[in-house]
């Protein structure tokens, strides 16, 4: 089975694609087709595995958890398309969009999810920078004369 990160399928027999967020917004769209269909316009592309774009397992386990809990690893191919935030993010984001793809293709699983924490976006957001200071908390070096 083949995890291809960052690119989505267009058009060949999409099942439901979702989106999720981290608190670096990492933006992810997963998308799945049938295991061992091939995607045309999807060829060309330069496509990485789950292994080859994530170097941490926790990272990799983190994208599998919602398919290994809802059997379907080997039975669906998940194409992803992600931007922003960091590999862990990206990862956490891949893992929602997953959740919520795999609970449009089957409502059935939404009890098992929400036990599971999956379906639960990360609400932490990056604080905004004041005026008058370095950064969000940072303040100016203060100079006594």
């Amino acid at each position: 089975m083949w995890y291809y990160a960052p690119f989505r399928v267009l058009n060949a027999a999409r099942l439901e694609a979702a989106k999720g967020n981290d608190a670096s917004i990492a933006v992810e769209v997963a998308s799945m087709i049938r295991a061992g269909k091939k995607d045309p316009k999807n060829a060309k592309r330069i496509t990485k595995t789950v292994e080859e774009y994530f170097a941490e397992m926790r990272d990799r386990n983190d994208v599998l958890e919602p398919l290994k809990a809802a059997s379907l690893q080997d039975k669906v191919t998940v194409i992803f398309r992600c931007h922003g935030g960091g590999t862990m993010g990206q990862a956490q984001a891949c893992k929602l969009a997953v959740a919520r793809a795999l609970l449009g293709y089957d409502p059935t699983l939404e009890a098992r999810f929400r036990e599971m924490g999956v379906l639960t976006r990360d609400s932490r957001e990056v604080e905004r920078k004041k005026y008058g200071q370095a950064g969000a908390r940072r303040r100016f070096q203060f100079s006594k004369r």
